[in-house]
């Protein structure tokens, strides 16, 4: 396999041109590396009909696989007109994760490129959609668009939370303003960095562990302390002073609206394994993918941290 950094792109089982197609072909070109688009096929009534005639249904399988196959290499045919390199496969399984998986183990991704899936409430609470897996486990970047009207973002935006330990705030909110700015400079795109301050969220979770505030100066006292923090992640990336937002407000809000009002293509933030109860409700990088008027890019946290 080869070792030369690539894009994976994960196309839908419909045999449909979405905007995860062209938004991988602006990135593959930006970034200046090749494309490997994988299909993953399974249907139920097969694989069940199978058990009673397998070799009939071997066949239709194959006959569905190959079919497949020729629209994906159509595709790729016509993304290598833009002078890149693709290539393209189908696989049958049932597991889509764990065959992505074994991708990250064999070849070096740079990127995995999906359209995002929307999933009723109640399946997210019983059953962990792909894109959900994805974004918790994953340890490659994850980009899961939700629309392209422009492939080659225009507008990027970095969320960060400096509300951390001092290793997360220098390491970890780096990585993802690393990989905002680097996204950014690639598609010749307009960065902004985004802070939000929810000092009512932080007096809740004090009130709801018996913590007694000593008046809101408190509070006062530590949206200073997170605007320093977030003054000086934005300083050692230059980022202009006009492109720094520190907002006060609910998070998920405050981010959508952002987003809405600047026109923002891609949001890059950072998602974090989530156990117990977290697990089931989702992180913020999980709602925001069912509520940001924009596509989001995940970017994971080294091992270490």
């Amino acid at each position: 396999m080869s070792q030369t950094q690539r894009l994976l792109l994960v196309a839908p089982p419909a045999m449909t041109h979405t905007p995860a197609f062209d938004r991988a072909v602006a990135l593959a070109r930006a970034m200046q590396l090749p494309l490997h688009i994988v299909a993953f096929d399974y249907l139920q009534a097969l694989a069940v009909a199978g058990l009673f005639a397998p070799e009939q249904i071997a066949q239709a399988r194959e006959g569905y696989l190959h079919k497949h196959r020729q629209w994906l290499e159509e595709q790729a045919r016509a993304m290598g007109k833009h002078g890149l390199e693709v290539t393209c496969e189908v696989i049958w399984v049932q597991s889509p994760y764990d065959e992505i998986l074994h991708f990250v183990n064999e070849m070096p991704l740079a990127l995995i490129i999906k359209d995002a899936e929307e999933e009723p409430a109640l399946k997210r609470v019983f059953f962990a959609p792909l894109d959900w897996q994805l974004l918790r486990d994953c340890p490659v970047p994850v980009h899961l668009v939700t629309h392209a009207l422009n492939p080659r973002p225009h507008k990027v935006l970095a969320i960060v939370d400096v509300l951390r330990s001092e290793e997360q705030d220098l390491v970890f909110n780096d990585r993802i303003v690393d990989a905002a700015v680097k996204l950014a400079e690639q598609c010749d795109a307009r960065l902004e960095l985004v802070h939000v301050y929810d000092w009512a969220s932080v007096y809740a979770k004090d009130m709801a562990i018996g913590v007694l505030p000593l008046g809101m100066g408190i509070y006062e006292k530590l949206g200073e302390t997170q605007y320093e923090a977030f003054a000086a992640l934005a300083e050692r990336h230059g980022v202009p002073a006009e492109r720094r937002h520190f907002i006060e407000g609910t998070l998920l809000a405050s981010i959508c609206n952002f987003a809405i009002e600047h026109r923002t293509d891609v949001l890059v933030m950072g998602t974090v394994q989530n156990r117990g109860l977290n697990k089931f409700l989702g992180s913020t990088a999980e709602q925001l993918l069912h509520r940001a008027p924009c596509s989001v890019l995940a970017i994971k946290p080294d091992k270490t941290l």
